[in-house]
């Protein structure tokens, strides 16, 4: 009989981890009465070849056959810890403390699943202990540093990352634990101090270098940042982490540039998620140069990634993909990456809130809907939970002065469709108020922003501050109702709203769907907007009586002109079309634009969207009409960004995409005279288009069911004269409506506020 563990050593002198594992294998196939070390040395290789399950399994066969070995039960209980299976590992630790009390590493694994599992108090009891014992480690003081840290005993904390660091200089966890820590108590000049100091222990150890700029960029300078990076560069111009970290900082107010270093740290780190992923995002983001080739260079590099078949767990790997798929129109795709209620939730768990915009077009039944709430939810409970971490400090209450502080905090405060909307707020303020507004756009001062700096009470433009910060000074002013207007957009602060800054708050405008956030207390809604069914938002409604925003004079202007004749009378044919992102866009959606073509046979459809200039999505979204029976020769594309209103004198009929509709772009096709098919669905995001139909008297123009929406967008391309007289009549018809009478508009918005807050 060969030796086996003598074979499974010699495979693994030559690195062959799976030879060696097989050896053993065979070898306890062959003989199950083998020694103990034969089954350890097994687990262990199977532990460190990453195949956890596996090696879990043999373990417990090796417990059943050997149960009073404290080695194989304390390697059981480690390898159920990175199964995440908590409790079962704490059960085998405990048996292996029991089986060799004067062994370390069982109390050791013990005290890290306890911080994995965030069970502070019984971690602290844990890793106390293991400093009785060994005082002078430096790693039991970071670990009891951390579980001090769960529970919010930061000064503590402080204490024993600095004792760790004390005790052993080369620990780089510790001092980023210290460094981290300091930054989130936004004590930025100490991590900085403290993060020189490492570096002089650790002289150009890389991830130190890299915490520097990520305490910069954490402390809202991202210039700083950078230029601090780019002083490495002689040094470390072939380290990839370098390329990644400037392409980070640069990437806000540079876009080129950061593409280079994005681009430089793939070549030198092919294999690395966050690397490619991160030069994915970029070149799909980059407006300058050609958009169509940025957008097909992102899109060929993350079809080349799903191709590799890589496992995708982390949540800002699968956002990227998803959005770089939603753009080029790639259905097949999308169904590669974890479906909606997988993806959501490590969205939300990961707190990445934007990303859950993405999950408005996807909604396809009443169980989406709640499972949506769900997720941002989680998002909201997390958010409250850091801002209880770090409270701000509550002003006395004011002294009564009669007057109603209303704050209004948004960066799209300026030449920006929010900033339209909300524009007769401040054309028209209620004597009895005061606007307070709270900026932290990263741009130039414009006209519009102007215009509302001048009408404000206050407004507080702070580019670089940080969210609690932000809450402080919100917190200041006293305000009676905080409106948030921007969600998680770019440049936009929802977690604020967790600090709960204002007396009461409420959310407007720039994100139709609750925020998750319990502390936000009312959603501004409209009797068309509001949802039918109860329980689908969170909120309480702030009700308007007509429209949900108003059609101000900045918006919707003289130029472009809008054809009064409709392009069927010039071409002799209909033509549909759509200047929706493509993010609202589903297989769904355009399989019910091609029903509408394929029953109006005469017709044409153009697609007015920067991703026209794309291949892929001009290939995609065609084959996706010729699979509805259209031929893509009846399928047209304007590729086109910013100056896109002319291209509606080209469209008769704007078909709206569903479940999410169009808002802006809503508004934006009919004052150019493109009449606008809708879906109503149950949720507020289904309902926009509902809500500007119905201001204007065109509700026979919302469908709902999906068979009524095709008869109808047939039946009003059947009907000539019909959108002859809409279009020619659609600009006087709007300003007529509640639409377009702002100042009566601005009035009932005030009216609403006051009434809310009983006043």
């Amino acid at each position: 009989m060969s030796d086996p563990l003598a074979a499974a050593e010699a495979a693994l002198r030559t690195g062959n981890t799976d030879e060696a594992i097989s050896q053993l294998q065979a070898a306890i196939a062959e003989d199950p009465a083998r020694p103990a070390q034969i089954y350890r040395v097994l687990v262990r290789q199977l532990y460190h070849a990453g195949r956890y399950a596996e090696g879990e399994t043999w373990a417990a066969r090796t417990v059943e056959r050997f149960p009073k070995d404290a080695e194989i039960r304390n390697m059981r209980g480690v390898l159920l810890r990175r199964l995440e299976r908590y409790d079962e590992a704490l059960r085998e630790l405990d048996m292996a403390i029991k089986l060799n009390p004067g062994d370390l590493s069982a109390p050791v694994n013990r005290g890290n699943v306890l911080l994995d599992m965030k069970a502070g108090a019984k971690a602290e009891a844990a890793w106390t202990k293991l400093v009785r014992q060994q005082p002078r480690n430096g790693e039991h003081q970071r670990q009891l540093g951390r579980a001090l840290m769960m529970q919010e005993r930061f000064e503590p904390a402080l204490t024993r990352f600095r004792q760790a660091v004390a005790l052993k200089k080369d620990l780089v966890e510790a001092w980023m634990d210290l460094a981290g820590l300091l930054s989130e108590r936004h004590r930025t000049q100490e991590a900085l101090e403290t993060l020189d100091k490492a570096l002089e222990a650790n002289p150009g150890q890389p991830r130190l270098l890299q915490a520097i700029a990520l305490v910069l960029r954490r402390a809202g300078q991202p210039k700083r940042a950078a230029a601090y990076l780019q002083g490495l560069l002689p040094e470390h111009d072939r380290e990839p982490w370098l390329h990644y970290q400037i392409g980070l900082s640069l990437q806000d107010f540079d876009r080129p540039t950061a593409n280079h270093h994005f681009a430089r740290a793939v070549e030198l780190s092919p294999d690395d998620l966050d690397y490619l992923t991160a030069r994915i995002e970029s070149l799909e983001r980059t407006r300058t140069g050609d958009e169509g080739a940025n957008i097909e260079a992102a899109y060929q590099l993350a079809r080349d990634l799903l191709d590799r078949g890589v496992e995708l767990t982390d949540g800002g790997h699968i956002k990227v993909l998803y959005e770089v798929m939603e753009r080029v129109a790639a259905f097949d795709e999308l169904k590669k990456l974890p479906d909606f209620r997988a993806r959501g939730r490590i969205w939300a768990e990961s707190g990445r809130h934007s990303a859950l915009m993405k999950q408005l077009s996807a909604v396809e039944s009443d169980a989406d809907r709640q499972e949506l709430l769900e997720q941002h939810l989680i998002w909201g409970r997390k958010t409250e939970r850091h801002a209880a971490e770090q409270p701000i400090r509550r002003p006395p209450p004011r002294a009564a002065d009669g007057r109603i502080r209303l704050g209004l905090m948004s960066s799209d405060l300026r030449q920006h469709p929010v900033g339209y909307f909300a524009l007769p707020l401040f054309q028209d303020i209620d004597p009895r108020f005061d606007l307070y507004v709270y900026s932290y756009y990263t741009g130039q001062e414009d006209p519009t922003q102007k215009l509302m700096a001048s009408k404000a009470k206050a407004f507080r433009w702070h580019p670089e501050i940080r969210a609690r910060d932000a809450a402080q000074m919100i917190a200041d002013d006293q305000l009676d109702l905080l409106i948030e207007l921007g969600g998680t957009t770019y440049m936009n602060k929802l977690e604020v709203m967790g600090y709960r800054p204002a007396a009461k708050s409420a959310s407007w405008l720039g994100y139709p769907h609750s925020a998750g956030l319990s502390t936000i207390d009312y959603l501004v809604v409209d009797p068309y907007v509001a949802p039918e069914k109860p329980g689908l938002i969170l909120e309480k409604p702030l009700m308007l009586p007509n429209a949900w925003y108003p059609l101000g004079a900045s918006a919707f202007r003289a130029e472009p002109a809008a054809n009064p004749e409709p392009p069927a009378a010039r071409n002799g044919y209909v033509t549909f079309g759509t200047a929706n992102n493509p993010q609202k866009y589903s297989a769904h959606v355009v399989a019910a634009w091609a029903r509408v073509m394929r029953e109006h046979p005469t017709s044409r459809f153009l697609f007015i969207r920067p991703e026209g200039g794309t291949a892929s999505f001009r290939a995609n979204i065609c084959a996706a009409f010729e699979a509805g029976g259209v031929a893509a020769d009846r399928i047209d594309f304007a590729a086109v960004r910013g100056a896109h209103l002319p291209f509606y004198n080209q469209i008769d009929i704007t078909l709206d995409c569903f479940p999410q509709t169009g808002g802006t772009t809503t508004c934006e096709a009919l004052w150019m005279g493109a009449l606008v098919v809708t879906l109503v669905g149950d949720s507020v995001f289904e309902r926009l288009s509902y809500s500007t139909l119905m201001n204007l008297g065109l509700g026979d123009l919302c469908a709902r069911t999906l068979d009524d929406y095709v008869a109808i967008a047939v039946k009003l391309a059947g009907d000539p004269a019909r959108i002859a007289s809409l279009r020619a009549g659609m600009r006087e018809r709007m300003q007529a409506s509640p639409l377009g009478q702002t100042r009566q508009w601005a009035a009932d918005f005030y009216q609403a506020v006051a009434t809310t807050l009983g006043v």
